[in-house]
């Protein structure tokens, strides 16, 4: 576990994120106060194949969440 000042996190943010990328967790502080974690992304399971290709054949068929394939363009177009 290793703390870095806000400032050095500024200064230094790329070699922190190779350190993270790495997979160490480090807390940035502000006068001392931890403030902010940069912590490796945990990995997304991954959905079972036949789950994928249920759920695209019902967006092929124009339902989508439970919503019309219509409502949603609708709704992004307001």
């Amino acid at each position: 576990m290793s703390y870095v000042g806000a400032y050095e996190a500024k200064t230094h943010f790329s070699h922190l994120l190779e350190r993270v990328r790495r997979g160490e967790r480090i807390y940035i502080t502000h006068h001392g106060v931890p403030v902010a974690v940069l912590a490796p992304v945990e990995p997304v399971p991954a959905q079972p194949v036949r789950e994928v290709i249920v759920a695209l054949k019902a967006f092929r068929r124009g339902r989508s969440l439970g919503l019309p394939l219509k409502d949603l363009i609708d709704e992004g177009r307001l």
